[in-house]
């Protein structure tokens, strides 16, 4: 049996708390024995608690934009402190053989495991471009302080080794198993949300911030389908918490230019089948490289087509003019002519529902998810 302390920086359910949920659910409990650090409570600790793992709220030394300034780092200190100290009393208790971060936002894995010698796992779900001393201090930590990094798509893994090579030696991509969900029996309708049995739903899933693509959508929205009374669009996601200013911008648009009874607003919601059934069209519009796409592959499991931007992992998910479609980054006539081709073709929305159903089912399948991360812990000594 082996004690694995696993260190994740948020209490949610979105992108990498899923995937850290799903291995956890679907892990060997007769091989390895899991214990779990998150900073905060949430729904991500109420599901854990349903699968009897333990859990523990303390500090994680998450990295955040404000971390350098004067107070911050002497809280940055004080928290180190606390966290040595108790993850000390839970060692002493389970003797770990392995610690496992989740993000490059959790730094207490790096620093406990050096400090105490135990294995390192470093799971990679971010690709980091600016700041620029940023992007190139982490893979220079990955290096020194890490026994394995496990990077969640190759686009991840390029971007780690493109600034310090010798990453390669130490580095595997291991992409995200997804689950496919049962499907729900009750009858959801487009009227429950607002819309009309006839309307073309555009949905994009995600948190409201800067890079998922919000105002890009709005500003095609405005300028190619805003008259037209069957487009509608649906966001669901929530802000991070201090981050409402992005949300805010997102309404006062809406506001402005009074479009508030075609374009709807859900919060966060961890049950999406009910959102997918009346989704036409799923979008993954991000304006900067993201590291995998998880919203893709739950699109597609839906049998749904996918439309994202042509950059970082989603390349690997979506295959252009067969599961989706990609379109060039930033590109408001690029994303609309995408678009406009799904709306008026019924058929290819269908057909790329299909094939994308099933590639999302045969790549990026839980079962291969997990027996590589099964594989990894067990050879790791």
């Amino acid at each position: 049996m082996k004690n694995i302390l696993f260190i994740h920086q948020s209490a949610d359910l979105y992108g990498s708390d899923k995937t850290l949920l799903i291995l956890l659910q679907h892990l060997d409990r007769s091989k390895f024995n899991p214990i779990v650090i998150i900073p905060v409570d949430g729904p991500l600790n109420s599901e854990l608690n349903k699968i009897d793992v333990e859990v523990h709220i303390a500090p994680v030394l998450k990295l955040y934009r404000n971390i350098f300034k004067p107070k911050n780092i002497l809280k940055f200190f004080s928290e180190y402190k606390r966290a040595v100290k108790f993850l000390d009393s839970l060692n002493e208790k389970h003797h770990f053989d392995i610690i496992y971060s989740n993000t490059l936002a959790v730094l207490l894995g790096m620093i406990y495991a050096k400090k105490r010698n135990i294995r390192h796992i470093w799971h990679v779900h971010e690709i980091i471009v600016h700041p620029k001393i940023i992007a190139n201090t982490f893979p220079k930590l990955l290096h020194k302080y890490t026994d394995v990094i496990v990077c969640n798509s190759e686009a991840t893994q390029e971007n780690l080794i493109q600034r310090t090579p010798c990453i390669k030696t130490k580095s595997i991509v291991i992409h995200n198993g997804v689950e496919i969900q049962d499907q729900d029996k009750n009858a959801v309708l487009k009227e429950d949300f607002g819309f009309k049995d006839n309307d073309i739903v555009i949905t994009l899933v995600g948190r409201i911030n800067r890079l998922k693509g919000h105002k890009l959508v709005l500003t095609v929205f405005l300028k190619y389908f805003s008259t037209q009374d069957n487009i509608k669009l649906l966001f669901v996601g929530s802000p991070v918490h201090g981050q409402e200013n992005y949300l805010h911008e997102v309404e006062k648009i809406i506001e402005e230019n009074h479009i508030d009874d075609k374009v709807k607003i859900c919060s966060f919601t961890k049950n999406l089948n009910e959102i997918w059934k009346i989704t036409d069209i799923a979008l993954m519009p991000s304006t900067e490289a993201e590291s995998f796409g998880l919203v893709a592959v739950e699109a597609m499991l839906a049998k749904k087509p996918v439309i994202g931007s042509n950059h970082g992992g989603v390349t690997e998910i979506i295959v252009q003019n067969e599961t989706g479609l990609l379109f060039e980054p930033n590109n408001d006539k690029a994303l609309y002519e995408a678009i406009q081709q799904l709306i008026i073709d019924s058929d290819k929305r269908r057909s790329m529902g299909e094939k994308g159903f099933l590639r999302a089912k045969e790549i990026f399948s839980v079962e291969s998810y997990i027996q590589k991360f099964e594989n990894l812990f067990l050879t790791l000594k």
